[in-house]
């Protein structure tokens, strides 16, 4: 009989094929992690840096300078009733567009407002919401001052009041644009008193960079225009709204709840506002069909210390103190949510729960076809006569 039980037998050694084996599957395994991490970085860090080239969405098909007309194809921001701009060629310009005249499945027609003198037949474009590029082409008086921020000094357009009333409004763009996105705004908050204070901040082009040169997401953007609330008291500013697009509805909200200075806010706009960012970033994810495991984790890096060497920012985001439907209840000063239920960039759905979760404070004027920032140029009547009527509650 044997003297030993199988399980007291002495295991086999290894042999080289096994140790060829197992080196070769922990390579695959290490590689398969590094291409991971590789790719929640480039994720991650695409939401944090600034746009350094504009994104080219349609090409022109022509330019008919005899008739004031321009063809560019067809999408479904192209194709969006009312006045527009349009990002075209290299040197780039601005163009102005009116109506359209005529469309199909491949192109559409619009009005050209801008001279076509010197304009090339055809080439690359993109279509804007802007309208108005330069604070000139308002016809109003204004001036540029320097907003002393924590990053240095930020440009800021200053349309004064028809007289001077006390009342200001500070007007704050969104990711991946300028100042430009909100001279729109401009003529109607003077109708109604205000002098309009248009503010730049860090990492957006016209403002000077933070030192990671990355976007905070508004958790670091709201001390600017804080700074600009002292321009705004040393102006002879007693009463201000704080106006945000998209992004810009981030930062505005965030100066509201964080600034020592709040108590001189009577109200708050937000056209096409972020109101969550985890909202949004799930929301574009499903868009581009990033995986969720890979969505989830550039989220997690983006908003905790360890992340920090994939993403370069010098700080964490704070998701959830950006999250202003779940702090809904620590709004004190009227809001004004203007937003687009088809916005294909930020979801509606934040500003309808944000209504719904504080009915005593907010007024919702919800769009249909209007997509992201292209309210004004949608139906430009509506949108004024919504801030107007609004801004007149506010005494």
């Amino acid at each position: 009989m044997n003297r030993h039980s199988h399980a007291d037998r002495p295991s086999p050694r290894p042999s080289a094929r096994h140790w060829r084996l197992a080196v070769v599957f922990g390579g695959i395994l290490l590689t398969l992690a590094g291409s991971a991490v590789i790719a929640i970085g480039t994720v991650a860090r695409r939401v944090v840096t600034p746009a350094r080239t504009r994104f080219r969405e349609s090409d022109v098909v022509a330019i008919d300078a005899e008739n004031g007309t321009i063809t560019l194809g067809t999408n479904p921001d192209t194709t969006l009733p009312g006045r527009y701009g349009l990002f075209y060629g290299a040197p780039e310009r601005y163009l102005r567009l009116g109506d359209i005249i005529n469309s199909n499945d491949a192109t559409v027609t619009r009005q050209l407002e801008t001279p076509p003198d010197g304009l090339p037949a055809s080439g690359p474009a993109t279509f804007s919401g802007w309208y108005y590029s330069r604070p000139e082409e308002l016809g109003l008086d204004f001036r540029t001052v320097d907003v002393p921020t924590p990053a240095g000094n930020a440009p800021a357009w200053l349309f004064p009041a028809h007289e001077d009333t006390g009342r200001w409004v500070l007007i704050v763009h969104g990711r991946g644009t300028t100042r430009s996105e909100c001279l729109r705004a401009v003529p109607v908050w003077r109708e109604a008193g205000y002098s309009a204070l248009l503010v730049s901040y860090r990492n957006d082009g016209d403002a000077p960079p933070s030192a990671d040169g990355l976007y905070g997401l508004g958790d670091t953007e709201w001390q600017d225009v804080d700074a600009a609330l002292d321009v705004a008291v040393a102006g002879g500013a007693r009463d201000v709204v704080l106006m945000g697009w998209s992004m810009g509805g981030t930062i505005a909200l965030q100066t509201a709840l964080r600034s020592d200075k709040a108590g001189l806010i009577r109200g708050i706009a937000l056209e096409s506002p972020v109101l969550d960012w985890a909202r949004v970033l799930e929301f574009q994810a499903d868009a581009t069909r990033i995986p969720v495991p890979l969505r989830l984790a550039a989220i997690t890096a983006i908003s905790s210390p360890w992340g920090r060497a994939l993403t370069g920012l010098d700080s964490a985001v704070n998701f959830s103190g950006l999250d202003m439907v779940s702090r809904a209840d620590e709004l004190s000063v009227p809001v004004l949510v203007l937003h687009s239920d088809d916005d294909g960039f930020v979801p509606s759905s934040g500003s309808h729960e944000l209504a719904a979760a504080r009915p005593d404070l907010v007024t919702f004027s919800p769009f249909t076809g209007a997509r992201h920032t292209k309210l004004w140029n949608y139906d430009e009547e509506r949108w004024s006569s919504a801030i107007r009527d609004w801004a007149a509650t506010l005494g």
